[in-house]
This record gives C-alpha cells, structure tokens and sequence, in this order.
C-alpha cells in the first residue's frame, strides 16, 4: 500500500474532509477508538480540547493507505496494515479514528491518531516518520506478493510527471494513403468534362484546384499539402492540359493556401463550438450516471446493514435465551454448564461478525467493480472529446500559419515538410 501522513492540526476541518460525501462515493466511519465519544467530529474537537493543555501546535497524526487500484483489499487487511504501521511509528494505545472512502472505483483508508500522551501531558515524537513510512509501504506490497512501484525500488525511478503544456500538445502530423488520395482524383476527373467542373468536383472531395510553378495543374488539400493533378490522376501533364485548358487564372500555391485558411477557420469555430456543447453534455451525463450507481450503492449498503443487524440482535437473543434464570441457572453456574455456554456463545459471536464482515466485503467489492466499469467507461470517452479537441486546437494553429504565411517563407516553413 502506498502510506502518506503527514503530522497537522485544524482537527475540524480534517473531520469536514473525512466525512466529504460530495467528492467520495462512499464513506464509511469504521472506527472512534480512545475517545470519549463515538462521533468523528466531536472526537476531533476532544483531541482539539486535549492538546490545548500542551504547547503542541501539530497534535494529530494523519494517513492514508492506498493499495494498488485492481486489487481486492478487505477490512482485516487494512486493520492488519495500520496495525504495522502504528507499530513501526511509536502509536501503539494512542485514540484513532479510522474512515474508508471510495472515489473513482478506488478504496482507499484514512487514519488519524492523537499524538497527545494524556499521561505525560505531551506530545509523542515522530523521528524521521517519512523513512519509516516508507519502509513499510515496501514492508506491505512485499507481504501482499503486490508489483512494487518503480519509487518504492529505487527513488531515483520515480515518475516527476513534468510535461510542458507545449509538450503534450506537440502537433504530429499523420501520412495519408497515396491509394485513396489517387482513387479521389481519378473519381473527380472521371465526373468532369471541363476545368469548372474538375474543380468543383475536387472542391467536394476536399482538394481545391490551383496553378503549380512548375507542374501546371495542382490541387492542396485542406492543410495546404500540394499535389499534382497529373500524378493523382495517373496521366501524362499533356493530356490535363488538353481537357483544363490554360491554368493561369487559377489561384498559385500561395493564394491558395491562404483562401484555405480563411475558409476553413470559421468552420474551425463552428466546430470548436459544437465540440464544447458536447462536451458539457457529456460531463453532465456521466455526473448524471455516477450519481444514479452512487446512490444506488448506498441504498444497497443501508439495506445490507439493516439486515445484517438485525440478525445480529436475532442471533445475540437466541444465545442468550440459552441462560436458564433462577435456581436452574444458579445450578448451572456451580456444575460449569454456564461457563461453557458463555464460551460457546463468544464463539458463534465472533464466526457470525467474520461471517457479517465477509458479506460486507463482498458488496463492497462487487460495487468497487461496477465503479471501476463505469470510470473505465467514462475515461475512454473524455478520451475521444480530448483528441478531437486537440486536433481542432492544432489545425486552428496550423491554418493561422497559413493564413499569415507568405511566399517562400510558407513554403519553407516546417508546417510543409512532409
């Protein structure tokens, strides 16, 4: 498990961040031990009220454990875990209060320690805790045969995960099939019986017509790529110019390439345009659908709970139905009989709370299995907007360059290098 803590104060706003039920799916309060009260937030106002009587500014000691996000980690486990830790810190006896959240199909544990002895009357030293932390983060993917992180193996692996903005978004141009280039061309040309027509029969498959310097007859596409006419349409330059005519009232490269730019940039906006609707309508449904499998799972969670509690008060009554009251069960207590059957009833107790605890572990884990659907779901269709949005941002780049480009510098620009 990968452990973060950190040694704080402001007790009410981590007991507000324990109990978020806005940016948490679930939130569990599994326990509040050494304090006075069983409630979260009034045991953080008595570690509050405790350590005002230390000059102990950082009284509490907060952890995560988080273990990997594809493994099936039960509530013993956990315990088992911070029970180690709370070893290896020196927080052995000290109150807690532990709390499990699920985010994005993700479990995770949260533990908060007093770290005031109220013996002594002061705070309990943390030498080099980060080490020791670490130490058994390894200690736990080691014990659990769980692949250990590249930090955990040697620091200097660990991902900084420092791109530049530039660098994420650096534009990769993409080849285009010469087999499908040529198949429009020839289509084009084979519909056309003058030079208007060729045209506007490229014009529909993307290319617009434009004079070559040297070839005659070329056409660009829409990111200002040339291409000549006589090449694409598999046939000799003499016999375009015999069914096209003269060229030179068509466009050259350059001007070409600048009309493209600027037709091309308000359908760019249009497009951007469309693309943020859908992308607002596509955050709202899957906050939509998140909402509805959350509160679903909640519901079922309170169902199982109620059940299960009321088979514990059912089973807790049978067992003490086995007690016989008055001179019968003050005979039973001098034979023996009543302490086999108290040790008989602490053994069913404990089988039926492990029993309770693998059901609840169970849904658990079937819910943290349609989360991590859903979130698989959901990330691979913000994935489709993110590429379309920066192919968008990067041909709205590349058409402004044409736009402002001129001459020889356009076309030594590295924009046309194939």
């Amino acid at each position: 498990m990968i452990l973060n803590g950190s040694q704080r104060g402001g007790a009410l706003k981590l007991a507000a961040h324990l109990l978020n039920m806005v940016e948490n799916d679930h939130v569990e309060v599994h326990e509040v031990s050494g304090f006075s009260t069983e409630d979260l937030t009034d045991a953080c106002q008595e570690a509050d009220a405790v350590a005002k009587g230390t000059r102990c500014q950082q009284f509490l000691f907060s952890l995560s454990l988080s273990p990997p996000e594809t493994k099936r980690v039960r509530v013993d486990q956990f315990e088992a875990a911070i029970e180690k830790v709370e070893a290896k810190l020196g927080l052995s006896g000290q109150a807690r209060m532990i709390v499990f959240h699920e985010k994005k199909s993700r479990r995770h544990a949260h533990v908060v320690w007093s770290r005031i002895d109220v013996g002594m009357m002061k705070a309990i030293n943390l030498p080099f805790y980060k080490t020791r932390l670490r130490e058994a983060s390894k200690d736990l993917f080691l014990e659990h045969g769980w692949r250990l992180p590249d930090g955990l193996r040697d620091r200097t692996n660990r991902d900084p995960r420092n791109f530049t903005l530039n660098e994420w978004q650096q534009a990769k141009r993409q080849g285009k099939d010469a087999r499908e280039i040529k198949r429009a061309f020839q289509e084009a040309w084979a519909v056309s019986e003058t030079k208007s027509a060729f045209a506007h029969a490229l014009e529909e498959k993307g290319y617009l017509l434009a004079r070559g310097d040297r070839r005659g007859f070329v056409a660009l596409d829409v990111h200002g790529e040339v291409y000549a006419v006589a090449k694409f349409t598999g046939l000799k330059a003499k016999q375009v110019r015999e069914k096209l005519g003269d060229a030179k009232q068509l466009r050259s490269v350059d001007e070409a390439r600048e009309h493209i730019a600027q037709t091309m940039q308000p359908a760019l906006s249009r497009w951007q345009q469309e693309l943020k609707a859908q992308n607002r309508k596509l955050k709202d449904q899957q906050q939509h659908d998140r909402r509805k499998m959350v509160e679903r799972q909640r519901a079922e969670r309170q169902r199982l709970k109620a059940k299960l509690e009321e088979r514990h008060v059912r089973e807790t009554q049978a067992r003490q139905a086995r007690f016989r009251k008055g001179l019968l069960g003050l005979w039973d207590q001098v034979r023996g009989e009543h302490r086999r059957i108290r040790e008989q009833n602490e053994l069913e107790a404990w089988e039926a709370h492990l029993r309770d605890q693998r059901q609840t572990d169970a849904v658990m884990f079937q819910h943290l299995d349609q989360r991590r659907t859903l979130q698989q779901r959901q990330n691979a269709e913000r994935r489709i907007v993110t590429k379309c949005s920066e192919e968008l941002s990067k041909d709205r780049d590349d058409f402004a360059a044409l736009r402002n480009a001129r001459g020889g510098m356009a076309r030594n620009s590295l924009f046309f290098e194939r």
